[in-house]
């Protein structure tokens, strides 16, 4: 059991720090006696932007309805949504994968809008290079964007279901697989490397400090 939480968390913090970078080009432009630009950079894009709440939304329309219902347990409805939409079933199996996904694309065209991206690079004198300025390039941010988009929402598809297969499987009483749940394990990852990502850039600055004086 310890075993398989170190690989989930290990998987869950490759996935969570993994982007694709795609380089960007300025041109020098030359202004009086001094001349700008001519640098290379990149625009990170990362797997997984929408972190966990495509997790969260699919699993709140899942639960929504059956927590309703449970206002009338004895209700038919109740004990339908219980028995084929609750946790473990199939219907289940399927549809908070779909729901994920869809949510997982919603929340990537509110974060990034190639449109906006490519109309600043071409302000500033940069260009992807083998693209052309304009259109063609925020066609291409758009092309790239859904590819890493679908393989997020992949893998958010397998971190939300997985994990509670092969914790339940080794865990034979049940009693430590409710306390890894696909939510918590991504939350518990968001916030131990935002912690590290500030003590790092605080050990920085106290740093740059210690040189100055």
């Amino acid at each position: 059991f310890l075993a398989l939480v170190i690989l989930v968390f290990g998987f869950l913090v490759w996935l969570d720090l993994s982007e694709r970078k795609i380089p960007v080009q300025y041109a020098k432009q030359v202004k009086g006696n001094k001349m700008y630009g001519g640098q290379s950079t990149f625009i990170p894009i990362k797997v997984n932007a929408s972190g966990v709440m495509p997790i969260i939304f699919a699993s709140a329309i899942i639960m929504f309805p059956q927590m309703i219902a449970s206002f009338w347990p004895e209700s038919g409805f109740y004990q339908w949504w219980a028995t084929y939409m609750g946790a473990g079933s199939i219907v289940y199996s399927i549809v908070m994968p779909l729901l994920i996904i869809f949510f997982a694309f919603f929340y990537a065209q509110i974060q990034f809008n190639p449109d906006d991206v490519a109309r600043n690079i071409q302000q500033y004198g940069g260009f992807v290079p083998g693209i052309r300025p304009g259109k063609p390039t925020a066609d291409y941010l758009k092309k790239i964007n859904n590819r890493i988009t679908l393989f997020g929402a992949i893998f958010l598809a397998i971190i939300a279901l997985i994990p509670g297969v092969l914790f339940a499987a080794v865990d034979v009483g049940g009693t430590l697989t409710s306390a890894f749940t696909a939510t918590g394990l991504m939350i518990v990852v968001s916030v131990a490397l935002e912690f590290d990502k500030q003590l790092q850039s605080q050990l920085m600055m106290k740093q740059y400090k210690g040189f100055l004086k």
